[in-house]
């Protein structure tokens, strides 16, 4: 699976914005302009209540990419996927941009792994999805592909205990 250059960035800003949002406090308009009374390219935020982070950009095409992310953040996944039965979100982040949307859940549930696995299998394919790579590394296994309208997917579950711990990430349209 190959990412352009653009989606690149769009996952160098989520990096950013989390990293950001994980050292605490509150900042607005934490933008590229250095200070210099340029209109901020960006913002973010951390909800001191839920803990949620969310952040906002503006690229030079006028494009704007917005992020949320938390454990309390609503699930929204594309079309065909749903969340597992019975399992519980820990984190999810969205980002959208344009017509683009790009969902990351971390999940936590008693199911094994490879009952999830099937799971996201069969929704993958029913999706349309060409699940190209699957990787069974000890307590890890993940797959992943994508189908021809570029719409990007991966499950990755590790079994720890009693707990399955997996993310879900499902992307489309990012520029």
């Amino acid at each position: 699976m190959t990412r352009s250059p653009s989606a690149a960035r769009l996952a160098a800003f989520t990096a950013a914005a989390l990293a950001v949002g994980a050292c605490g406090g509150e900042a607005e308009n934490a933008g590229e302009n250095g200070g210099d009374g340029a209109e901020p390219r960006g913002s973010y935020d951390i909800d001191a209540e839920t803990g949620e982070t969310r952040a906002r950009y503006t690229g030079d095409d006028g494009t704007v990419t917005t992020m949320r992310s938390g454990e309390r953040v609503p699930v929204e996944l594309p079309a065909g996927f749903a969340l597992y039965p019975g399992a519980r979100v820990t984190n999810n982040t969205r980002v959208e941009q344009a017509a683009g949307v790009l969902v990351l859940l971390t999940l936590e549930s008693a199911a094994q792994p490879a009952d999830m696995m099937t799971y996201y299998r069969e929704q993958a394919a029913s999706a349309g999805i060409d699940v190209a790579t699957s990787l069974d590394s000890g307590p890890m296994t993940m797959i992943g592909g994508e189908n021809a309208d570029g719409t990007s997917f991966s499950f990755t579950a590790t079994r720890e205990g009693e707990v399955t711990r997996a993310q879900l990430s499902i992307g489309r349209g990012l520029e």
